[in-house]
């Protein structure tokens, strides 16, 4: 963790799943960031999608989620690239439904409370 807490180059992995996935009985989600933390990985976030389509086209909106009983969530994790492309294939072989996308990021600052 401490190599992203100066400025430069990061990985950002990216995971769009339904909030219905589960793997061994747990919300996937949950397990992603579980294991993202047990990898040592800088961060993961889990953000619930209020608006959009997917690869099935429906859309997603506020009447929709009213409707919808699998809303898209998005869990974002970051760290350096080398770390990143250790934990990708685990995190691939945890997703059997959605879409993983790593992209690189330039970090301005990373700070936290020790």
């Amino acid at each position: 963790m401490a190599d992203l807490k100066t400025k430069g180059r990061g990985r950002l992995l990216r995971i769009f799943i339904g909030e219905g996935e589960r793997i061994r009985g747990r919300p996937l989600h949950e397990a992603l960031v579980l294991k993202a933390k047990e990898m040592g990985l800088a961060g993961a976030t889990v953000l619930r999608g209020f608006e959009g389509f997917g690869a099935h086209s429906r859309i997603e909106g506020k009447r929709a989620m009213k409707l919808s009983a699998d809303p898209t969530l998005v869990i974002e994790i970051i760290d350096n690239p080398d770390k990143i492309a250790k934990a990708a294939p685990v995190i691939e072989s945890m997703v059997t439904q959605g879409l993983i996308v790593i992209e690189d990021v330039e970090v301005l600052k990373y700070v936290t409370r020790m």
